[in-house]
C-alpha cells in the first residue's frame, strides 16, 4: 500500500487555510490530522479531541464501513466544512482447522475469572486519554526479526470462527530487546497474564497506544515516561504462545488498528 496525504485547502479571507490527514485510506488505518489551533472536527458528526496545536488522530477497525465523513470549523469560520472519506476495503487470511480438543478450543470454567480481570485491566490502561501528541511522529519497529502474523487473519477452528488477529507478529528468540516505538508512558506492564503473558501497554496521546504480547521481562514501570527507541522490554513465549514472538498491537481507544501502516514495509 502508498502512503496517503489529504490536503484540503480553504481560503478564508485571503488567507490559505488546510485540513492535512495523514495516513492510509484502508480499514485498519490510523489517520493523523492537523488543523489551525482553536478549530474544531467531527468524523461522522462524532466531536473529535483535538489538541492545543491542532493535532486529532482517529482510526478505522478491520471491518470497518467503507465511506465516512469528516466536518471541520475553523475558528473564525461559522460554518463547518465537509469531505467524504473512501476507504480500500482490506482482504484478509481466514484458515480453517478442525478436529480439536474442546479444551483447546474453550478455556476452562476455573480461569475464566482471572481472564475477565486481565480484560478490566486492559480497557483500563486503554481509556488513558492524555493530551499529548506523541503519535504525531513516525513509528519504529519495536522489534528485530521476521514477520510471523499479521493484521486481520482469523482461525476458525471446529467449525466456530474465533477473534481475529488484531496485531503484527515478529519472531525472534526470547530475551530479544523491544524498544518503544514512539515516545509515550507505561500504563500498563502485568507479566503473566492467561492469554498475552507479559502484557505491556504504553499510550502515545489521544487514546493512541502501543500493546506488546508475549513478553518475557519488561525493562520499565507502569507510569514511566519513555522515549522513542528506548529498551522497555524482551520478546518471548508466556502466556498462550506457540513460540517466542512479539504481538505488537495499536488501538485509537476500542479500535484495533493494523500497526503495519505506521512503520516501512519488512519482509
Amino acid at each position: 500500500m502508498v502512503r496517503v496525504w489529504i490536503l484540503c485547502l480553504l481560503l478564508l479571507s485571503g488567507l490559505s487555510q488546510a485540513l492535512e490527514l495523514n495516513g492510509e485510506l484502508t480499514q485498519g488505518s490510523l489517520l493523523r490530522g492537523k488543523l489551525q489551533p482553536g478549530s474544531q472536527v467531527w468524523l461522522n458528526d462524532n466531536a473529535l479531541q483535538i489538541s492545543d496545536n491542532g493535532w486529532f488522530v482517529f482510526g478505522f477497525g478491520r471491518d470497518a464501513s467503507l465511506t465516512h465523513t469528516i466536518s471541520w470549523q475553523l475558528p473564525e469560520d461559522d460554518e463547518r466544512q465537509t469531505r467524504e472519506i473512501e476507504l480500500s476495503e482490506r482482504e484478509y487470511d481466514i484458515q480453517f482447522i478442525e478436529g480439536l480438543e474442546p479444551n483447546m478450543v474453550t478455556p476452562p470454567e476455573e480461569v475464566l475469572a482471572r481472564i475477565r480481570q486481565d480484560n478490566a485491566q486492559v480497557a483500563q490502561a486503554r481509556r488513558t486519554n492524555d493530551q499529548r501528541e506523541d503519535f504525531t511522529s513516525d513509528f519504529i519497529w519495536p522489534a528485530d526479526g521476521p514477520i510471523s502474523g499479521v493484521y486481520g487473519s482469523q482461525r476458525v477452528l471446529n467449525g466456530e470462527p474465533r477473534r481475529p488477529h488484531f496485531g503484527v507478529d515478529v519472531a525472534g528468540p526470547t530475551g530479544t530487546p523491544v524498544y518503544a516505538p514512539a515516545d509515550g508512558v507505561v500504563t500498563l506492564w502485568v507479566p503473566d497474564m492467561y492469554y498475552s503473558g507479559g502484557t505491556m501497554i504504553i499510550d502515545h496521546g489521544l487514546g493512541v497506544s502501543s500493546t506488546f504480547l508475549h513478553l518475557s521481562k519488561g525493562h520499565v514501570e507502569q507510569g514511566q515516561s519513555v522515549t522513542q527507541g528506548q529498551l522497555v522490554a524482551e520478546i518471548g513465549a508466556t502466556g498462550r504462545a506457540t513460540g517466542p514472538h512479539l504481538d505488537w498491537r495499536i488501538n485509537w481507544f476500542n479500535e484495533r488498528l493494523d500497526p503495519a501502516l505506521l512503520v516501512p514495509p519488512r519482509d
